[in-house]
């Protein structure tokens, strides 16, 4: 079995304001337990990628040679990550429906 480097998983400021608009859009629909239970899965699978990068497929609106634009499909989201030769970047959380155009800006995120 090939052994998968470890990287470091790095969060952009911009994951943390759609994390916590998704926190308070989920509250006011389904309550704050169920909307701490997503935060939770979220999270979960974010640092989960330190080692299972390499798991999800390329993100299909962020195509690159390389792949290096992929993404996590939880529910209705898109956890999307960029995979650097030092470390994982986690850019965005969106709703699956949101336009191309929005999902293309995470290409623009700088850590």
């Amino acid at each position: 079995m090939v052994e998968i480097e470890r990287k470091e998983v790095k969060i952009a400021k911009q994951f943390e304001l759609d994390i916590i608009s998704l926190y308070t859009f989920g509250e006011e629909v389904f309550g704050a337990i169920a909307a701490k239970s997503f935060i939770a899965d979220i999270y979960g699978r974010v640092w989960s990628l330190d080692n299972m990068y390499l798991l999800h497929v390329e993100c299909r609106h962020l195509p690159t040679i390389d792949k290096r634009y992929r993404n996590i499909i939880l529910g209705s989201y898109l956890i999307i990550y960029r995979i650097k030769t030092e470390c994982i970047e986690v850019l965005r959380i969106l709703h699956s429906h949101s336009s191309i155009r929005k999902i293309r800006t995470a290409r623009r995120i700088k850590l």
